[in-house]
This record gives structure tokens, sequence and C-alpha cells, in this order.
């Protein structure tokens, strides 16, 4: 059950939840989704709104409703996914070194400029993939071809 919702873990459920919807041709339940992630529908109908503001995903009430893309998964960029948590920095510097040290007085900027290029390879790296990319790996794996 995932409790503590860090950004990388909303990530993860955000593109398990999109390769979800890939596989499947008909809408899917927030429960159903939960049960798959692992996690309670709450989680998964606060992901899927904010993934829907986006135009990421659709939903449907009633009885055959549920969730579904919006678009074809070949166009939804795992970056954009990423983006889309609103919290795209993975790492911070910390707010309060002693400024009067050498060290603490220096630190945070050389730290950021190392953090922004990590970040930005993050970015360029997860800017190569989509969600037809993920599925079609998950889909070898359970298949036995990996």
């Amino acid at each position: 059950m995932v409790t503590n919702m860090n950004t990388n873990q909303r990530f993860a459920i955000s593109v398990h939840a999109l390769t979800l919807l890939a596989a499947n041709a008909d809408p899917l339940t927030s429960e159903a989704i939960a049960s798959s992630v692992g996690t309670n529908p709450v989680v998964i109908r606060r992901t899927m709104a904010s993934l829907r503001e986006l135009d990421i995903v659709e939903s449907k009430s009633g009885t055959n409703g549920g969730w579904s893309l919006a678009r074809e998964p070949k166009k939804i960029g795992l970056c954009e996914v990423y983006r889309s948590l609103g919290e795209v920095n993975v790492l911070t510097v910390h707010g309060h070194p002693n400024k009067l040290c050498s060290i603490g007085g220096n630190i945070s900027g050389v730290l950021q400029s190392v953090f922004d290029d990590a970040q930005s390879e993050l970015e360029k790296a997860l800017a190569g993939y989509t969600v037809a990319d993920i599925l079609k790996d998950v889909l070898k794996k359970a298949n036995g071809s990996a």
C-alpha cells in the first residue's frame, strides 16, 4: 500500500496506470487500476485527475465508465508525465548552510549547478520514452522475451 507519496512514487504510479490503460481497450475503474498498482482507489483518482487536466486521460461515469487514455500511447511522453507532477526537481539543495563557513557559504551554488545538469539529463532521458514503449517492454517481460 503506497502511503508516502513522494514525486518518484507518484511518477511510477502514473506511468503504471497509463501503461495499464494502454493495455486495455475498455475503460478501467479506479479500483481496477488500484488493484494492479497496489494502492487504494483514492490515490488513483487523485493521480488520474491531474493527468486528466493535461488531456492525457479522460473519464466517463456510469455503468461502463472508468478511465481511458485521451490519446494514443505513442503520443504520451514520459517527460510530459513527469512534468505533470509539478515537482520536477528531484534533487534540491538543503536550505540552511552556515554562510560564514567557506564550504557552507558556497556549497548551495555549486550543488545547484550539478543538480541542474542532472535534472536536464533526467528529462532528456525520459523524453526518449513513451507509454507505448513501456507497454511494449512490459509485455515482452510478461511473455518471457526479455
